[in-house]
């Protein structure tokens, strides 16, 4: 495993040199290129956010791959990490990297993630499809996952819904309800640093969506290269094959699993979380 890691490294460091004579003749801003830090709520198009940040590899010197990815839950054990580790983490990464995380809003990594070092996103989907989403990846697509075995064990895609849905508050490993899940995350939508970027824009109106990233960059940092061929690089970097954990791009899905009771459940945990992530105007849906 140590060995994995260091080739990994020096395969990434490697890349980046080659990257910076690619770019030689490009000027270096004026505070230096910042780092691509794509946040993420688990099960909301993770994957896709890395691979249209790398698109930028194409147009500037930015890293070809992501450097590391954290996570605030260990995912074998489903131990949560201490906020000083996330600190750590972001410290570690450097001018021109790419990073991707499960990055909680707290008070010390809002005040690093939204400074000048960092050019952030934050993405995140349509919480009913996210419970959803999680069903079919901890039954199905992850056996590693700490949650594998009991959801297994239960009996019908319903009971795992509920639980989803509901969390499970007596587990050893600390699991949430989705309202609860999503707590930690919300602040980031009141950073002007950080672009909220809804999953379903990606898949329903993929052009603006990317201009919009685009735009979010050049404020921080001028590239040179046409609006067109930056657009371009972040549309071919996109290749849903390529992520591991990708089972369907479609949005509203929840509509053919929720059963009435599992829409009852939702509302009553879940309280103004839809309202408040744009998903729907009333709690009356």
């Amino acid at each position: 495993m140590a060995l994995k890691s260091s080739l990994r490294t020096i395969i990434y460091e490697t890349e980046k040199q080659i990257q910076s004579v690619r770019f030689a003749s490009v000027p270096s801003p004026k505070n230096d290129w910042p780092t691509l830090l794509g946040i993420s709520f688990p099960k909301s198009g993770t994957h896709l956010l890395d691979q249209i940040l790398l698109g930028f590899a194409n147009v500037a010197p930015f890293a070809k791959r992501v450097h590391s990815f954290y996570a605030e839950y260990e995912g074998e054990s489903g131990a949560k990490r201490k906020p000083e580790q996330a600190l750590a983490w972001l410290a570690a990464l450097r001018p021109r990297d790419v990073a991707s995380a499960h990055l909680f809003a707290q008070p010390d990594a809002i005040k690093r993630v939204c400074s000048p070092a960092f050019v952030p996103y934050f993405i995140f989907r349509d919480p009913r499809d996210v419970v959803v989403s999680h069903v079919f990846y901890v039954t199905a697509m992850e056996a590693r996952h700490v949650h594998h075995d009991y959801y297994q064990s239960l009996p019908d895609f319903n009971a795992r819904l509920n639980v989803s849905i509901l969390g499970l508050p007596d587990s050893d490993a600390e699991f949430p309800d989705i309202a609860g899940r999503f707590a930690p995350y919300l602040d980031w939508l009141d950073q002007p640093e950080v672009m909220a970027i809804h999953f379903e824009d990606l898949i329903l109106d993929r052009s603006a969506a990317l201009t919009r990233i685009m735009n979010h960059l050049l404020a921080r940092t001028p590239l040179h290269a046409t609006r067109q061929l930056i657009l371009n690089s972040l549309e071919a970097s996109i290749n849903p094959k390529k992520s591991p954990t990708f089972r369907s791009g479609k949005t509203g899905e929840w509509k053919k699993h929720f059963t009435d009771e599992h829409k009852k459940i939702f509302k009553d945990v879940a309280g103004d979380l839809l309202v408040r992530l744009g998903y729907e105007k009333y709690n009356a849906w």
